[in-house]
């Protein structure tokens, strides 16, 4: 067995590599290369660059207080990608504090939560990568060959090229690159590529029996890196192990299968197996084995939970059926590699109905992907072929390999189809088409220039594909609602696009999507709570509370959906049952402010004054800028008489919300009553500021002239809240006295 890592001739070169010279693609030097395929990765994702924040960017970025300077660093090694604690059952168990360290820095760099930034690294990323498959292509296509100056050569110019030039346009990429939440994938995969040509730097003196320890250990901590930014990036290390047993110790895998198999020349571990490839493999599996048992002990509690509408196949009773749904998810992976065009920014929900029986002939797809991949492995295994050998192996090593975390076959996974799973997966499949267009151009060299025009013509779609679906990711409304004819039955899709019409103020469309949205999953309880919502500001409220009843009775601990219910029967004077559901979603979530102030609200409206109080104090100690639960504490304590004590409550909201123009109009009027009237006109005169077209403070400051006798200030403000509000009757008549003594003076002084 000879060792890969040698100078090569150039008529070993001609001989083994003639297929990737017949690729109908200009011969470019390795900066031009580099410089074309990067230059392609940012042209088919730049339309992305000022999209806003859309689907899981809301709960990763927006609403993740990781990201705020204001909470101490090391938060993110203690929470989940999502800002939650590791510990919390609630928690996605989803461990990338590399990845949010970058979504901080983003913030801190710009200033705030604005998304140009993060998406202008996103699409940076991308080209990085693109860039560096072109070295990854190079060593796995030609092996480490080094020339006499220790240069390593590109014996397959073309063929990395022409890979790399495919995965740099691959529309699948779309999730990774024009979500910033994919980040986590591009991450993982640079710090992946990274550990890869890491491990192959051991090797660079060309004997494999003297290769470096510390480059293998850099490796490997550059695959610790890889997996804090995605779990998935452990799987550099079967790709590893992979080249090191295929290319560097040049195992014949033909010979050995053929010889354990057929039982012809007894088999000498000694040929296949060298002692510095154990001492190698023994240091990825003693790597891998540490990072699993940390990442491990990290998730505290244990794997995350899901639920039956995030991957139904994983709670199929039956096994068979269980193993059928799975396959068939894979040969969906694999068709949206092989034709990216039915692209969705969620396969869940009913996308994908399950293969309950042996007749359904979708299993057809799955006979078909195991029918492809055998006659791979069979080509990887038995050829005569040393070079296809090689080349189809690693094909469905990094086709497979990296795809494994997201196969339920170890632990079960929270989705059915994921695009951005498929990240690494396409370097594989890159590779697979690289090579088969080579073949066929040595097949048909009397078409050259044909193919040629087609690898162009394919290049084009695929880039023309990708800014389509960049465009589409640039806000939630064209997302959503491109997923419309592709996953027609899912009810998440019609959620979403009928949350981003409510969110739009389009209520009268976002009900027609809640009602499909429920019709498809008659369970969908986040549909019924929203719809309940909507119809509840249309004073549907029988309809609303039947909704909202509905929710809370499939899923008992929705705390929201209680809240929401207390308020429609409020509505609908059933007191007692709106306190019961209020105090049952205190239960569920025992921090909630929001909750607090509308039982307040209750209770205000049947005269429970201590009890609305009490809501109210307990809303403000939960959520101190809760705005309107300190204005109603004060207005009820004005409405009672107990002006000082309003006074003190006033005051204490002020202080920590010293700009908010409601809680200065409700203070302002408790100290005109007061008298305290030069105190109250400042705060009247601060709030205008803030607001200066508000009728009321423009009348209630009036007011507040007229008692002190300022007529000609209180005339000129009643005239302007009649102004801004013509239909004010208590403004009105305030006027109307005020004129009247206005006139009544003028007679007397004349």
């Amino acid at each position: 067995m000879q060792c890969a890592c040698v100078e090569v001739k150039s008529t070993m070169v001609v001989s083994e590599f003639h297929w990737a010279q017949q690729i109908p693609l200009p011969k470019l030097g390795p900066t031009h290369s580099r410089i074309v395929v990067g230059l392609v990765a940012l042209v088919c994702f730049i339309n992305s660059y000022d999209g806003e924040f859309v689907f899981d960017d809301s709960e990763a970025i927006v609403n993740n207080k990781d990201l705020q300077p204001s909470t101490p660093l090391n938060n993110i090694w203690k929470n989940d990608f999502w800002g939650s604690n590791l510990s919390s059952n609630s928690s996605h168990k989803s461990y990338r504090p590399l990845t949010v360290l970058t979504f901080r820095l983003n913030y801190l760099v710009a200033g705030g939560l604005h998304p140009v930034g993060f998406h202008v690294l996103n699409i940076a990323l991308h080209s990085v990568i693109s860039v560096l498959m072109t070295d990854v292509f190079a060593i796995l296509i030609g092996g480490l060959a080094y020339d006499g100056k220790g240069q390593r050569l590109n014996q397959a110019p073309k063929a990395s090229f022409l890979a790399a030039l495919l995965f740099a346009a691959h529309p699948v990429h779309t999730e990774s690159v024009a979500g910033i939440v994919g980040r986590a994938d591009l991450l993982c995969a640079l710090f992946f590529q990274l550990s890869f040509l890491a491990y192959c730097r051991g090797f660079r003196g060309g004997n494999e029996r003297n290769f470096s320890v510390p480059w293998i250990v850099f490796s490997l901590l550059l695959c610790a890196a890889a997996m804090l930014c995605k779990e998935q990036g452990i799987t550099v290390l079967g790709v590893n192990a992979a080249f090191d047993v295929l290319m560097i110790c040049n195992v014949n895998i033909y010979e050995l299968t053929h010889r354990l198999l057929f039982k012809g020349k007894p088999v000498d571990a000694s040929e296949f197996v060298r002692a510095g490839l154990v001492v190698r493999l023994v240091l990825l599996l003693l790597g891998g084995s540490l990072l699993l048992y940390a990442r491990w002990r990290i998730m505290g509690t244990g794997p995350p939970a899901f639920t039956e509408v995030d991957n139904p196949a994983s709670f199929a009773e039956n096994v068979f059926l269980r193993i059928v749904n799975y396959n068939y998810y894979y040969s969906l992976n694999a068709w949206l590699l092989l034709c990216p065009w039915w692209l969705c920014f969620d396969w869940s929900m009913g996308c994908v109905p399950l293969i309950k029986s042996a007749d359904d002939w979708r299993i057809i797809a799955v006979l078909l992907l195991w029918s492809c991949l055998g006659g791979l492995m069979s080509q990887a295994l038995c050829s005569h072929d040393a070079v296809k050998r090689r080349i189809l192996t690693f094909t469905l090593v990094l086709l497979v390999i990296p795809f494994l975390p997201a196969s339920n076959l170890f632990f079960r996974v929270g989705f059915v189809v994921a695009e951005r799973v498929l990240y690494l997966s396409t370097a594989g499949y890159c590779l697979l088409l690289a090579y088969a267009l080579g073949h066929v151009c040595c097949l048909w060299r009397k078409h050259r220039k044909l193919l040629g025009v087609a690898l162009l013509a394919l290049v084009c779609v695929y880039v023309a594909r990708c800014a389509q679906r960049s465009r589409q990711w640039r806000s939630e409304q064209s997302l959503f609602t491109s997923a419309l004819p592709v996953c027609p039955l899912n009810a998440k899709v019609h959620y979403n696009v009928g949350k981003n019409l409510a969110d739009r103020g389009n209520q009268g469309a976002a009900i027609k999507y809640y009602r499909e949205a429920v019709r498809l999953h008659p369970k969908y309880v986040h549909a019924m709570n929203n719809l309940g919502n909507i119809l509840k500001e249309r004073d549907e409220l029988v309809e609303a509370e039947e909704l909202l009843s509905t929710a809370v009775h499939i899923q008992p601990d929705f705390a929201a959906a209680w809240m929401n219910l207390g308020i429609v029967q409020n509505s609908l004077k059933k007191f007692d049952a709106a306190e019961h559901s209020y105090w049952n979603a205190i239960k569920h979530r025992r921090r909630y402010p929001d909750c607090y102030y509308n039982l307040g609200r209750l209770y205000a409206d049947l005269n429970r004054h201590v009890d609305a109080l009490n809501a109210w104090r307990n809303a403000t100690m939960l959520k101190p800028e809760h705005s309107l639960a300190w204005n109603n504490m004060v207005i009820l304590l004005d409405n009672t008489g107990n002006l000082d004590q309003a006074e003190v409550i006033g005051r204490e909201a002020l202080k920590i919300l010293p700009h908010d123009p409601t809680i200065m109009f409700s203070l302002a009027n408790v100290l005109g009553k007061l008298q305290k009237y030069e105190e109250s006109e400042g705060f009247f005169i601060h709030a205008l500021k803030i607001n200066p077209s508000a009728a009321s403070c423009h009348g209630n400051l009036a007011v507040l002239y007229h008692r002190w006798g300022k007529l000609d200030l209180a005339k000129r403000h009643y005239e302007q809240a009649l102004k801004l509000d013509p239909s004010t009757p208590g403004t009105r008549e305030n006027y109307n006295m005020l004129r009247r003594k206005l006139e009544q003076k003028q007679k007397t002084n004349s």
